[in-house]
């Protein structure tokens, strides 16, 4: 079962997706683009590509755990893609992903200012990482 995770954002949304065991993030991507539309169209185009079974996308919530000021935004684009896609969109609480993207990144070496260019694509690995783990132990 092939898991795809959107990391979406206003200018990059970073898409990971795992092997087709649901074991492993396997593809990294950034879609460049300002237009939900052309996003979504790159997505939708990318499920079918890869025989993506179920889709998980970045969720924002305050620190506290109370919803962020941008979560109607994204719960409208994940709607939107659960339509084109025909499948369900889990929404999965992304506090932290990018912070932490940086780190990995500034840990491998990457000057800061190259960071924008992949940040997006860490950041959605590390939300299907999160996802897969969650669901491994959910299998027990």
């Amino acid at each position: 079962m092939r898991v795809m995770a959107v990391d979406y954002g206003d200018a990059r949304t970073g898409v990971a997706i795992s092997d087709a065991l649901g074991m492993l993030a396997g593809f990294t991507t950034v879609i460049h683009s300002r237009r939900a539309e052309q996003v979504l169209d790159s997505l939708a185009q990318l499920v079918e590509q890869h025989g993506v079974d179920e889709l998980v996308m970045g969720f924002p919530r305050n620190m506290d755990g109370t919803e962020g000021p941008r979560a109607q935004l994204y719960r409208d684009f994940a709607a939107a893609l659960a339509a084109r896609t025909g499948l369900e969109v889990r929404l999965w609480d992304e506090r932290r992903t990018t912070i932490e993207a940086h780190q990995i990144l500034h840990a491998s070496g990457k000057r800061m200012k190259n960071h924008k260019k992949t940040v997006d694509a860490v950041a959605a690995t590390l939300i299907l990482e999160g996802y897969l783990t969650r669901k491994q132990k959910e299998r027990g």
